[in-house]
């Protein structure tokens, strides 16, 4: 084609041609996303984040724990054998960032929640290998000792709520109040009817603190447990 050979001698002509393709493919795949309340399917049972919980998720995210384990179930026979349900995109729905993870050195954690109880956890973070004998984690007995900053919470829902998740002004005004009760299991019915499934306890054994374990804990005991996956139309085979 002889306009083709014009072209490639053309570096400026090149790079332009290029830049515009390249628009058009990028435009293809972003633009839809401003529209993700159209593509994201919502199911029942899903909801934001417990104060807690988000904070666990900040911890999780800023000790790096998604470069080791993935939350994210491929539609695939032997993964959904070993793990279970496939993930759904409305899983992550209100994650921000998302924490598929790429890597699996240790197992996904995508249904992790309620696997296990909280003194289980408790013990895996304090010595990995305690409960896991060949496992390869770093401990995290340090997390038991540090108090978490929850005077920050109201703040940071009010930032998430900007980007997308509805928080409601009751949730941002009573988040230290339920981050208390959570991580104490005390006068907890408010959180509860904000936050059904929130697992309640004292997740560290003191019962006095609220630390970044408790946090965490409650993190880890909430993936996975939202979404009823007996449900026919997300389970197809189910009876």
């Amino acid at each position: 084609m002889p306009n083709h050979a014009t072209i490639e001698r053309s570096l400026s002509l090149l790079s332009m041609l290029a830049l515009l393709v390249i628009s058009i493919g990028g435009l293809v795949e972003i633009v839809p996303l401003f529209r993700i309340e159209t593509t994201v399917e919502k199911v029942a049972g899903m909801r934001p984040y417990s104060p807690l919980e988000q904070l666990g998720r900040n911890i999780y995210t800023r000790e790096g724990c998604y470069l080791c384990h993935s939350q994210q179930i491929r539609p695939f026979r032997d993964e959904v054998d070993r793990y279970g349900h496939y993930s759904i995109a409305a899983e992550s729905m209100y994650d921000h960032p998302f924490l598929w993870g790429s890597k699996r050195t240790g197992p996904d954690l995508a249904r992790v929640g309620l696997k296990y109880s909280n003194a289980w956890h408790l013990a895996h973070l304090d010595d990995p290998r305690s409960v896991v004998p060949v496992s390869i984690m770093p401990a995290y007995a340090e997390l038991k000792n540090r108090d978490i900053d929850l005077s920050t919470l109201p703040d940071h829902m009010k930032a998430l709520r900007k980007v997308g998740v509805p928080y409601s002004d009751t949730q941002i005004k009573t988040a230290i109040d339920d981050a208390k009760a959570q991580a104490s299991g005390v006068d907890a019915d408010g959180l509860m009817a904000r936050y059904p499934k929130a697992r309640l306890g004292d997740f560290d054994g003191q019962p006095n603190r609220v630390t970044e374990m408790d946090a965490l804990i409650a993190y880890l005991q909430v993936l996975g447990t939202l979404v009823d996956f007996r449900d026919a139309r997300l389970d197809p085979g189910a009876k």
